[in-house]
């Protein structure tokens, strides 16, 4: 097995996860669009907005039309939108989404692609790429970076200047998805969310106004853009975010066997709660094909020592771990460890999620785990990762954010594997999965991560106490709805 196997890193946690959207039990003919396009009342002149772009627009039957629209996930290869904009500037998303309005068209942002329902999937709709605003500079402790960027870069760019950011760790996801909808990751209990960490915000309203979100510019869009998750309130460009120290990070792995699942999570929670903001603990449930579970959790110490937070969780559990391996890794090595390498392929998944309002009771970890232990016997890949929240995550930063989940224990992921085009018994027995792992532990959610995105909730389940001013920043900048991502808070 492999280093990068043997973590279950990001990419691999992908892999073995995701995407409960619009139309989940399509045939592997292709999948729903999570978007279907309003007719226009007269052909739109695509000549006119070709000629006005910096950048490319492709269009249906055009060489490179169906690599302009594929997502991260292979399901949606079959979504086709009419149109869409490789955007060489700011001005090709201005006119973009002008050319949208004028012609009545769906409009939706695609940064990194990564969305679980296929958000940047639009049919006969207008996709707007923002993958080449993906500029980095770097000046007086914060970085400048371009809404196209992902994660590896971003990475690679700052740690030549010793500094980093509190970020996930799968290399291709986009910054932009990833900031505006939170970003949890191996820092967050010490820095915060992503979100946390934005200055300020260029961003691109449904009236084709550039704006600065920042606390004194539009402070209610930069509210709402922290934490509210994307394509709502318009097409953001650039972000300005304040950094951290790139320092080496003490790292842990220990493993129990599966009859000490139960007392694991337990302890776990307790770290969760009661660990310093420096350690983070990361917990999988993994369903086996032999219909077993494995367990274990990978840790970081931002302190650069792992040995006495790997003790601390041992010592919550009540047993020490059946393996046990400890290292030291600089930024890169870490950044490149947790990612699985400096780019993923394209991947299947189908997930869900619940954020866990305190710690679960007996019955109900019992229950958590029986749902993946149900799905292993019944041949699913099925697996539950738990990512710890608290810390400096439980603090409102300054200007405060739209992310509603700032007392909550951690949230707890319900992954299954797909094939890039799965079949509807497939696709049945993934969501089965997912919706047990609701079920299992309804009394202690609050909700889900919005970043986590799937269908069939209601909004209050992603926006939680957020929700009523978001609807009003919603009304103010775009009152027509001219933005209507899958979860719209219009």
């Amino acid at each position: 097995m492999s280093h990068s196997e043997d973590l279950w890193n990001r990419r691999t946690v992908l892999k073995a996860g995701g995407l409960l959207a619009a139309g989940a039990l399509a045939t592997a003919a292709g999948a729903e669009a999570v978007h279907a396009a309003s007719g226009a009342t007269a052909a739109p002149d695509w000549a006119a907005l070709d000629r006005a772009l910096k950048g490319a627009l492709f269009r249906p039957g055009q060489t490179g039309y169906a690599a302009s629209h594929q997502l991260f996930n292979p399901r949606f290869d079959s979504v086709q939108p009419a149109g869409v904009v490789r955007a060489g500037s700011v001005e090709d998303v201005r006119q973009a989404i002008l050319f949208a309005k004028k012609n009545k068209l769906i409009c939706v942002p695609k940064g990194g692609g990564h969305s679980y329902v296929g958000a940047s999937a639009v049919t006969n709709g207008l996709m707007v790429d923002v993958g080449p605003l993906r500029g980095l500079t770097y000046a007086s402790n914060a970085v400048q970076i371009g809404a196209g960027a992902r994660l590896y870069d971003v990475h690679a760019y700052l740690d030549k200047f010793a500094r980093s950011l509190p970020t996930g760790t799968c290399p291709t996801v986009g910054i932009a998805g990833l900031a505006l909808g939170g970003g949890m990751g191996i820092h967050t209990r010490t820095y915060g969310l992503t979100s946390d960490r934005v200055l300020s915000l260029q961003v691109v309203t449904a009236d084709g106004v550039v704006r600065t979100a920042s606390p004194t510019q539009n402070a209610d869009l930069y509210w709402a853009l922290r934490g509210g998750g994307g394509g709502n309130l318009g097409i953001v460009t650039s972000f300005r975010l304040a950094t951290i120290g790139a320092g080496k990070l003490g790292f842990f792995r220990l493993t129990w066997p599966e009859s000490q699942a139960a007392a694991v999570v337990r302890g776990w929670q307790r770290f969760a709660q009661e660990a310093p903001a420096s350690s983070w603990a990361n917990l999988h449930i993994t369903g086996n094909s032999n219909g077993t579970v494995s367990i274990h959790v990978v840790g970081v110490s931002t302190t650069g020592s792992a040995t006495a937070a790997a003790a601390q969780l041992e010592w919550f559990i009540g047993a020490k771990g059946a393996t046990r391996s400890i290292s030291v890794k600089t930024h890169m090595e870490a950044v490149t460890y947790l990612g699985g390498g400096t780019t993923s392929p394209r991947q299947g998944w189908l997930a869900g999620s619940d954020v866990l309002r305190g710690p679960m009771d007996t019955a109900t970890i019992n229950s958590a785990i029986g749902a993946v232990r149900t799905a292993a016997k019944a041949k699913v890949a099925a697996s539950a990762i738990l990512d710890p929240l608290g810390g400096q995550a439980a603090k409102q930063p300054p200007g405060g954010s739209a992310w509603p989940w700032r007392s909550a224990l951690g949230v707890i992921q319900w992954y299954s594997g797909l094939p890039s085009h799965p079949t509807t018994a497939q696709l049945r027995a993934a969501q089965g999965f997912v919706t047990n792992g609701h079920h299992a532990v309804t009394k202690f959610s609050a909700g889900g991560y919005i970043n986590y995105l799937e269908a069939g909730r209601s909004n209050p389940s992603y926006y939680g106490g957020s929700l009523a001013r978001l609807h009003a920043i919603k009304v103010k900048y775009d009152p027509t709805n001219f933005f209507h991502a899958p979860y719209t808070f219009a």
